[in-house]
């Protein structure tokens, strides 16, 4: 009990937030702001870092921290105040949530929108927190990759300069439609989310 309660006090105003962040967008961005106003230091794990080149996860972890630590940069944001990490894919439960937490520095609270991943860290006695959600319809990582899907070059008003910067280096666009050549109902799923927005 001793050791639970100091390890606590070293996470002393240290939050963290994690995501896949395929690719990291404005949303994100805005996310990791309310963070870092409320917090001294802000904790970024990029999740299933073991995963790339699908089209859930179409960029790789570094190519992925790379966006974050631009995009921060970018921002204004002091990277002195920002940690970054990466983890391999997980199912979400209460007995990894303590696995992720081994994969970062104490935190004081782990920031999500994720009802599921909510409640597993809670579950396990960690405080959660709930940044706002803002224009989340556009500002979401499927219907960026949706974009560049369908040809559209709307995807970079939903980016951090930087971000769009990587990819067009990268030539992830071409990578996005080339890995949707191997899932055949993603073209017309695409278009029907582009129709809803």
């Amino acid at each position: 009990m001793w050791f639970q309660n100091a390890y606590r006090r070293l996470g002393r105003g240290r939050v963290l937030f994690f995501g896949r962040f395929q690719p990291f967008h404005l949303g994100h961005l805005e996310a990791v702001k309310w963070l870092y106003e409320r917090y001294q230091e802000v904790v970024i794990l990029v999740g299933m870092a073991d995963e790339s080149h699908t089209w859930l996860n179409p960029f790789t972890a570094g190519e992925r921290l790379l966006m974050i630590r631009a995009a921060l940069e970018w921002a204004g944001l002091n990277l002195a105040r920002i940690v970054t990490a990466t983890i391999q894919t997980l199912s979400v439960y209460a007995g990894n949530a303590g696995f992720v937490l081994g994969y970062v520095p104490p935190v004081e609270a782990v920031a999500t929108a994720n009802p599921a991943v909510s409640r597993a860290f809670r579950d396990a006695g960690v405080k959660t927190v709930t940044p706002p959600l803002r224009n989340k319809s556009v500002w979401s990582g499927e219907y960026i990759r949706c974009l560049m899907l369908l040809g559209s070059d709307e995807w970079r008003l939903h980016v951090p300069e930087p971000v769009a910067e990587i990819i067009d280096y990268i030539d992830g666009v071409s990578r996005v439609r080339e890995i949707a050549e191997n899932y055949p109902d993603i073209a017309s799923a695409c278009k029907k989310l582009a129709q809803q927005r």
